[in-house]
């Protein structure tokens, strides 16, 4: 396995940007997220979509100096037009806004219209988590997931995050609406391994653990069946609703990519505003404490709390470089000359 050391990575991602025609200060800044979610163990949403986001750039479809302007304000809530600028750059403002909002009024709301892929939603859950806020957010995509029952794409693979300040480690959950995202599926494909469980309906209908048969069909399983395929729905129709933005299916219409035009919901809550720090440790320490005592299913496994394998990840792949596909590193390193 070859690793690469956080700094590499980092630059010659920030080299492959800046030929694409990013400014060096947004090219630093979607080179560091790029670049922690490969070392959180989410290479998918991190190295392997830098290829693809140099692609957008150079058509158009995202906007290298974009910034997002203001549209509505109403106090704890505010909308804003990312001018499909960078999905990071335009996320991290979203949230950090969001946080600003909260911290006057304890809860702070942004819809973000005409945005471009976020990456790994993550973190934007760790980046309200480190600054002690509650974070919620979501994204709508284009539709790349069967709605339950049909055999051809008409719904988007939200992402759905939420996470909670810890001291000891935060508490936070970042999910697509199938069983597992396209990232992971294509990651595995080709190299003759299976998923953990099963993904999605091969061309038969039936469900199978096997990625290359799901790539091909792209009829992945959503989380909880009906219930997740109603999930997704609603997640889309809320982000659209309350960004004034695209719905999947505007998506689908503006034809500009992954995530083009895409709309999004960011919350912030400031639980100092309702509680004690003494209660929000309690309530944290029994929770974790609880998760801890469970008894395994399968015995020498540990019980995880969400966040908790990502931390872990984090510090390995700090030490020891971050672990990288040979082809795809190559390729982010021609990228950049």
């Amino acid at each position: 396995m070859t690793r690469v050391p956080f700094a590499e990575m980092k630059q010659t991602i920030k080299t492959a940007f800046i030929k694409a025609g990013m400014p060096e200060n947004k090219a630093d800044t979607c080179a560091q997220i790029h670049t922690e979610s490969s070392r959180d163990g989410v290479a998918s949403h991190g190295l392997n979509r830098v290829e693809r986001f140099v692609e957008y750039l150079l058509k158009g479809w995202v906007v290298a100096d974009a910034e997002p302007s203001l549209v509505v304000n109403l106090g704890a809530l505010e909308t804003y037009n990312g001018n499909l600028g960078p999905g990071v750059l335009n996320a991290l403002f979203a949230m950090n806004r969001a946080t600003e909002m909260a911290a006057v009024n304890g809860i702070g709301m942004v819809g973000l219209q005409n945005t471009t892929h976020w990456m790994r939603g993550g973190a934007y859950g760790w980046q309200a988590a480190d600054k002690g806020f509650i974070g919620i957010c979501w994204t709508n995509t284009e539709s790349c997931m069967p709605p339950w029952g049909a055999k051809s794409e008409a719904v988007g693979n939200n992402p759905f995050v939420m996470a909670v300040p810890r001291k000891k480690g935060h508490v936070v959950f970042d999910m697509a609406m199938s069983q597992y995202s396209y990232g992971k599926i294509w990651g595995l494909e080709g190299k003759n391994q299976r998923l953990p469980f099963p993904g999605g309906f091969d061309e038969e209908g039936k469900l199978t653990d096997n990625p290359d048969i799901i790539s091909k069909t792209r009829r992945v399983v959503p989380i909880g069946y009906w219930k997740g395929a109603g999930f997704t729905i609603m997640l889309d129709l809320i982000s659209a609703l309350v960004s004034g933005g695209l719905c999947t299916a505007g998506i689908d219409q503006n034809g500009k990519g992954s995530c083009g035009g895409c709309s999004q919901v960011f919350i912030a809550i400031d639980p100092l505003k309702i509680n004690t720090q003494e209660m929000i440790d309690h309530v944290l320490e029994i929770t974790v404490a609880q998760l801890k005592q469970a008894v395994p299913a399968e015995e020498g496994n540990e019980i995880f709390f969400p966040g908790e394998q990502a931390a872990k990840k984090r510090k390995e792949n700090t030490e020891l470089g971050i672990p990288v596909d040979d082809a795809i590193w190559n390729k982010v390193k021609e990228l950049a000359g």
